[in-house]
């Protein structure tokens, strides 16, 4: 049960299809006892076993140099994603958060995208280059919801895109598509809450023809065509993916470890570079699941979608959605020809698919890495972690020079 990638009006004719080949006649009570058996992955849980393949991640000097190279010479595709809908913390789009602590007036995603480029410029005068050009090289592609789509691009503008060129400050807005309903034949039924269909549907999207934009600087959109956006991909070592709710990130977001590895890794023939955290050992939550498939032959990574409500508590080690695909345009490509599962959430309104971005591991060889000294997965996903969160923003504004950075990029000061 995949969807079809070919374009936005082919995704949404799957859906339907799916929906009356495998739920006909069915009502959404129906559908929803028999979610757990429907979603699960293929051939039972219970013949799998411990993951055979780790990587432990080293640090070695040449692969961070080849880290280093790549983000000077402009070798990254930068992945930032900010279109999650933060219903957990019930304050809109998490891009918008703004946690008030500077005075500025910036933004949880202006502090993330900010961390990012101080780092650039960082890297630049540490190798004796101008920061202004190194972050001139750079491509970043941007995924936002229709709701924060205008506001956040307002504070793009005012930064005058980090000191990018406004064509390589990509943007994708992730669809997002009414409850499915069965009375009649499923239909997406009209006056129902649209809903993101989760991260997989926006790797999906960003294949399809006309869907990634860049802005002038008068604010004017251009779409690119599909091959436009390959052409991105095409140049580009490495892309890589970052979660805009990752507290670590905010005092490192540039892992040159982790991007020399996985480079090493692209060379070999892999595509995408997963990392393994620890659970959080006093609050588990729910994710992905890295373990041994013997039909495959291979390590896989299992999203919690497919585990039949596997609980927290019972998966040790978690995926740190800071997904490496050395290089890009291959397994891209595979995507866009293939798709994803389309696994099934039936919420009060209807039906709404889910599908998820790390089932991309299996369609192209994939490493999964861990390092000599793991920490748990820190995020800002729900009001529980406003503390965290807080403490590290404050470990933000301590580094030397970013606040004076953030001001400096940031003109006039946003409120």
């Amino acid at each position: 049960m995949r969807a079809d990638p070919a374009s936005p009006e082919a995704y949404r004719e799957s859906c339907l299809l799916l929906a009356e080949r495998f739920f006909a006649g069915l009502s959404l009570a129906e559908v929803q006892a028999r979610e757990n058996d429907f979603n699960t992955y293929p051939g039972g849980l219970d013949r799998l076993g411990p993951p055979r393949n780790t990587l432990v991640l080293e640090e070695a000097a040449d692969g961070a140099d080849a880290a280093r190279r790549a983000v000077l010479e402009g070798r990254v595709l930068w992945k930032h994603l900010a279109a999650g809908e933060g219903t957990r913390l019930g304050q809109g789009p998490k891009y918008l958060l703004d946690p008030g602590r500077s005075g500025t007036g910036l933004t949880l995603g202006d502090r993330h995208l900010g961390q990012w480029a101080f780092e650039v410029a960082r890297l630049a005068g540490e190798a004796g280059e101008d920061p202004a050009r190194v972050l001139a090289r750079q491509t970043i592609l941007l995924v936002v919801s229709a709701v924060g789509r205008a506001e956040i691009a307002g504070r793009i503008l005012a930064s005058d895109f980090l000191g990018l060129k406004p064509e390589h400050f990509l943007f994708l807005e992730q669809s997002a598509f009414p409850a499915l309903r069965p009375e009649g034949g499923w239909h997406f039924e009209d006056g129902t809450p649209h809903r993101l269909h989760n991260h997989g549907h926006l790797a999906m999207q960003m294949t399809m023809d006309g869907q990634v934009f860049h802005l002038d600087r008068a604010g004017r959109e251009i779409r690119l065509s599909r091959a436009d956006f390959f052409g991105h991909l095409s140049r580009a070592a490495s892309l890589t993916a970052y979660s805009i709710e990752d507290l670590g990130y905010l005092t490192r977001a540039l892992d040159w470890e982790a991007l020399g590895l996985a480079l090493d890794l692209g060379k070999k023939g892999f595509r995408m570079v997963m990392e393994i955290v620890p659970n959080q050992p006093d609050r588990p939550v729910k994710g992905a699941l890295c373990v041994h498939d013997p039909a495959l032959g291979r390590d896989v990574m299992i999203e919690s979608l497919r585990l039949r409500g596997l609980p927290p508590e019972s998966i040790s080690h978690i995926n740190k959605n800071f997904n490496h695909y050395p290089p890009p345009a291959e397994i891209f490509s595979r995507l866009s020809d293939e798709g994803l599962f389309l696994p099934v959430a039936v919420r009060e309104e209807g039906l709404y698919f889910q599908p998820v971005v790390g089932d991309v591991n299996f369609l192209a060889p994939t490493a999964f890495f861990t390092r000599q000294r793991p920490e748990p997965l820190s995020s800002w996903k729900s009001p529980a972690d406003t503390p965290a969160a807080l403490a590290a923003l404050e470990r933000q504004d301590a580094q030397p020079g970013f606040t004076d950075f953030m001001k400096a990029l940031w003109k006039p000061p946003l409120s």
